[in-house]
């Protein structure tokens, strides 16, 4: 016991970063109660059930010995990049897109699983290359392999938005780990070059569409340019404290597509303004404050990659479905944490979650041993 009151295995939870996920579920039950025209069912009923479950996951995840994460780390990967071929071969498809294996009590999206595997595994080659190897010329092969071959066949299915997301996870890794600086601006130049030409030669027309739609949305606002246009409408009605809880007109008369999946931020902000904005945005701050300081008292190499690329692939979801719905970048059906409906991102996120946990399990460990 603890002060004679809380029991000893719940005070050792990190309740820092359970509070602010618990608050910004249940306000996302709540955006989707409303988003549903007041009823728990579909949305925000199956929402806190997945929420459960997967929170059980976690907890489980971060009771892992630091020993079987590395175990595991090559297997999962192998593993999933096989579900991502069987998705080429005998997905299930939904909009134009092959991204599913159906197991028949739900559809999981392996891409979806790729965004914490890519991590797992590069914290894992980084934690076995000498600290000096690092910087030589012949990592870069194994490298572009680990991250090119996911990423080509997520992009394949096609799904550029989430191909893009875990390569950009997989860069934050490299990045920490300590590759030299000028790869990085020659890398980035080199795309600056490419991007062109592959806009032309490489992307499928929707893709392109979405792009001249995103630098110009009211070129064709009934159209291409609809779901960013209606996105603006609902966020700028919304005003400072919004139009009140289930008064959001843009999203009950089915103005706004995809209300309750990639663009809940817009059906919040309709009904409670820039208020309830800035109080999720300010969550989500608070819950990367804590995974980054997770990996900052890691002991280790490994677990210092592993919390901050974890922290880095939750932060993406955030950074790119805000800029979404705001206009800031293109639509590319990516939904926001614990606030957006939807099982495979969520499980994606929970397992982040219990990963951090995990690492913040080892620290903890390590201080009370001295080490």
């Amino acid at each position: 016991m603890r002060h004679g009151v809380v029991p000893e295995a719940i005070a050792r939870e990190p309740w820092d970063l359970l509070i602010p996920l618990f608050v910004l579920n249940t306000f996302g039950s709540v955006v989707l109660y409303s988003a549903a025209g007041g009823h728990l069912w579909p949305w925000a009923m199956l929402h806190e059930i997945h929420f459960a479950v997967f929170l059980a996951m976690a907890f489980v995840i971060s009771r892992v010995p630091k020993e079987v994460f590395k175990w595991a780390a090559i297997p999962i990967y192998v593993a999933v990049v096989i579900m991502l071929v069987l998705v080429d071969l005998v997905g299930a498809v939904k909009g134009g897109s092959q991204r599913w294996l159906d197991l028949g009590f739900m559809q999981l999206q392996p891409s979806e699983l790729m965004k914490p595997t890519i991590v797992l595994a590069l914290a894992k080659f980084f934690d076995l290359m000498p600290p000096g190897m690092t910087r030589t010329w012949r990592i870069l092969v194994p490298l572009g392999g680990i991250v090119g071959v996911p990423a080509l066949l997520v992009m394949a299915q096609p799904d550029l938005g989430t191909g893009l997301s875990i390569t950009a996870g997989a860069v934050v890794v490299v990045f920490l780990a300590g590759l030299p600086m000028w790869w990085f601006i020659g890398a980035g130049a080199a795309v600056a070059v490419v991007a062109p030409l592959a806009f032309f030669t490489l992307l499928h027309g929707y893709q392109r569409d979405r792009v001249m739609v995103f630098l110009d949305p009211e070129s064709d606002p009934l159209g291409k340019g609809y779901h960013i246009t209606q996105s603006k409408i609902a966020i700028g009605s919304g005003g400072f404290w919004g139009k009140g809880f289930g008064n959001g007109s843009q999203s009950h008369l089915d103005y706004l597509p995809e209300a309750h999946t990639d663009f809940a931020f817009a059906t919040m902000a309709e009904e409670w303004g820039l208020a309830g904005g800035i109080f999720t945005i300010a969550i989500f701050l608070w819950v990367f404050r804590w995974g980054m300081r997770v990996a900052q008292n890691a002991p280790d190499r490994f677990s210092g990659l592993l919390a901050a690329g974890m922290t880095f692939t939750i932060f993406f979801y955030m950074a790119i479905n805000t800029m979404m719905v705001l206009g800031l970048a293109p639509v590319v059906g990516i939904p926001l944490p614990w606030i957006s409906h939807g099982g495979s991102a969520l499980m994606t996120n929970m397992i982040c979650i219990g990963t951090l946990m995990a690492v913040d399990r080892w620290n903890r460990r390590g201080r009370s041993l001295g080490i």
